[in-house]
């Protein structure tokens, strides 16, 4: 198959990024003065459309955007890095979430504030019937609860498989994960009793997910495939920024685990979601 050929679905939130270089986050009535900023769309479906796309593939980001004048700058970067927007709301004219995110210059950590998509959820019954046709892999990433569980249901019977970005636990995963292909999850993801990680695997193993991969910053990949728990190194790199790595490395996996194994789309994703922590922002290290 032609790379041209992959299209990916990417279901979830949609956000305006500003991004601040600093020395720190500030503290109580504190003023800083950043060293650099930018401003782009985000959101981990967001991201991992746009990387995706830059990887070869034809991305289709599903959320909620609407009119407010503020939309035009998330139109504008996404039109740059030709992802496809299908508005679940074309009407709203609300601004936007915004998120607000300081990178620290020394370490690459952030710290983010924002609201996300509690106050846009969007129905199931505004999506088209004919919204897979085309497509060969989903992202949900669980901002659009509803939705993703509609178009999960729709993806198994037409044999799609479906990723979820399993960043953190939000109430409703429990009922998309039974449609779920490949659950890919940071350290942070706790489904409901589920402290330790060797919980979370039998919990997403009970709902019938055959591949499983936990991810842990800088640290070794845990991935579980056939019964058997296995680890991924991932690159050794001097971070300039973290931001959106989680999202970058699902954006590549998507676009990889259509060509390769399990282990080699989890290996490739790790080296590109390496590469972007190299540079400041969730867009430098595209050029």
């Amino acid at each position: 198959m032609d790379n041209n050929q992959y299209y990916g679905l990417f279901v979830g939130l949609i956000t305006l990024d500003l991004i601040y270089l600093a020395q720190s986050p500030p503290q109580n009535n504190q003023k800083l003065v950043a060293s650099d900023y930018t401003v782009a769309a985000g959101g981990p479906a967001t991201n991992a459309a746009v990387t995706f796309s830059h990887l070869g593939g034809k991305a289709e980001l599903l959320g909620v955007l609407g009119t407010h004048p503020m939309t035009q700058l998330i139109r504008t970067d996404l039109e740059k890095y030709k992802v496809t927007i299908t508005d679940l709301e074309a009407s709203l004219q609300n601004a936007p979430p915004v998120s607000s995110i300081i990178v620290t210059q020394s370490t690459g950590e952030r710290a983010v504030i924002s609201i996300n998509a509690v106050k846009t959820q969007a129905s199931s019954e505004v999506i088209s019937k004919n919204i897979l046709e085309h497509i060969d892999i989903i992202l949900i990433d669980g901002h659009q609860m509803e939705v993703g569980y509609h178009i999960a249901q729709l993806a198994k019977a037409k044999n799609i498989p479906v990723v979820i970005d399993g960043g953190s636990w939000k109430p409703g995963f429990e009922k998309i994960l039974p449609f779920v292909d490949f659950a890919i999850c940071s350290s942070n993801f706790h489904p409901p009793n589920c402290p330790t990680e060797q919980d979370t695997f039998a919990y997403l193993e009970q709902m019938g997910i055959p591949n499983i991969a936990i991810t842990h910053g800088e640290q070794p990949i845990t991935y579980k495939s056939e019964q058997e728990v296995l680890t991924i190194n991932v690159p050794s790199i001097q971070p300039t920024d973290t931001l959106g790595a989680g999202d970058i490395f699902h954006g590549a996996f998507c676009y990889y685990i259509l060509q390769h194994s399990f282990a080699e789309a989890l290996n490739y994703s790790a080296k590109v979601a390496a590469r972007s922590c190299q540079s400041f922002g969730t867009r430098r290290w595209l050029k």
